[in-house]
């Protein structure tokens, strides 16, 4: 790992108008430049069967944006927006969307100030019936609060939230999220409610695109990881090891780990989230090689994919993982990582990415650079001279690495 990575050598200077705001008619119209071999040549997004490596697994994100944003106001009139970041009781993601009547949440308060006392409300109608939304702020953590949710509608939490929020489309769009945002700030794969900003590589694949892929001959694989408002976080210390990476959660199938073994140096994660998940494997294959249990209960810690020694390849830790899902009869793996990503990582399971062009001085950018090194800088010049749009609706690119 490099100890002297400076987050102030990682900017660039991104135009306004270079920002997408909005997404393209068509998901695959996007551009696509391909990096690979020390050349870079641009395409289109619905030519991507033609530059990937035959026969590539593709690595899905297949959580799905909820309606995280909550806008309630006090009898004085005052805004006040909720954004929902994770819950807190139930605490499991799954459960937390099902639950009836009453639940709590980390959110993060908008116009907090405003919410001095007492339970804010919203009253609406459902099934012809009046109901109402009421919240109270259990605690305040600081940057986040504790909020708890009662509702009297016959309806689940995720039901409530699609009839009541709004998708929490990137701060930076500097908008209010519009209709579009509904059906296009979400995957067409998209299956398992968690995330509060789209894994936004994967926005480009229309269904018609992945029909012609699996006619091609490519596989595909799906991972979920529930992306949080920390994805979003600046970097504040110019000193990257001074920076704490956020945790996420995440779940894998074994059918989805034996796909990875069976396609070893063709594995394309389609997106960073997916980098990150597929990484975060190696920790527990690791884990499970040196203790006999790979501990998903421990979250995947930020500097620890660093100490695993170089003998230890992508192939052996999957194997110790695969075997012990076998051993042990284990339907889905469910952990959380907090995985950094940066110049000086050995990659042990990702071969190829499709992402995004991503903001200056960001741990996303770290996290190309580590991929490709130094080129990031020349990726992103030729991008922004050939008039690459970019950020979350923005053009896409396909970085090819050398197999692992």
């Amino acid at each position: 790992m490099e100890h002297n990575v400076r987050i102030s050598d990682y900017d660039y200077d991104l135009p306004e108008e270079r920002i997408a705001k909005f997404p393209l008619e068509r998901r695959d119209m996007s551009r696509l430049l391909v990096y690979g071999g020390g050349e870079i040549a641009p395409t289109h997004f619905s030519d991507i069967g033609e530059v990937l490596p035959a026969g590539a697994l593709l690595v899905f994100n297949n959580t799905k944006v909820v309606r995280a944003r909550i806008v309630m106001h006090k009898p004085s009139g005052a805004r006040v927006e909720i954004f929902c970041l994770e819950p807190c009781e139930p605490a499991d993601y799954e459960r937390a969307f099902a639950v009836r009547g009453g639940c709590t949440w980390h959110c993060i308060v908008g116009n907090s100030k405003k919410w001095k006392e007492g339970p804010l409300e919203i009253p609406f109608g459902y099934g012809g019936a009046s109901c109402r939304l009421r919240a109270w702020r259990v605690r305040n953590d600081g940057r986040e609060q504790v909020v708890r949710f009662e509702w009297d509608a016959p309806v689940t939490f995720g039901q409530l939230l699609e009839h009541l929020g709004r998708i929490p489309i990137p701060p930076y769009l500097n908008r209010e999220s519009e209709e579009i945002d509904n059906t296009r700030y979400q995957t067409v794969y998209s299956r398992f409610e968690g995330s509060v900003a789209a894994p936004t590589a994967g926005l480009h694949f229309s269904e018609e695109l992945i029909g012609r892929l699996k006619g091609a001959g490519f596989g595909f694989a799906e991972v979920t990881l529930h992306v949080g408002a920390g994805t979003f976080l600046p970097v504040k210390s110019d000193d990257v090891m001074q920076h704490a990476m956020h945790t996420e959660h995440f779940e894998v199938t074994p059918a989805t780990v034996e796909r990875l073994l069976e396609k070893r140096g063709a594995v394309v994660a389609v997106g960073t989230t997916t980098v990150r998940t597929l990484e975060s494997l190696a920790a527990l294959g690791y884990r499970t090689l040196t203790g006999g249990e790979p501990r998903p209960e421990e979250t995947v810690g930020q500097w620890e994919l660093y100490d695993i020694p170089e003998e230890y390849d992508g192939r052996r830790l999957l194997e110790a993982l695969a075997e012990y899902m076998r051993r042990t009869g284990t339907e889905k793996l469910k952990a959380a990582t907090q995985i950094m990503i940066m110049p000086g990582y050995r990659f042990r399971v990702v071969d190829h990415i499709v992402t995004n062009f991503h903001q200056p001085k960001s741990t996303l950018l770290l996290l190309v650079s580590a991929f490709v090194g130094e080129e990031w800088r020349r990726i992103y010049d030729y991008a922004l001279r050939n008039g690459f749009r970019f950020l979350s609706y923005g053009d896409s690119s396909l970085l090819l690495g050398g197999g692992r």
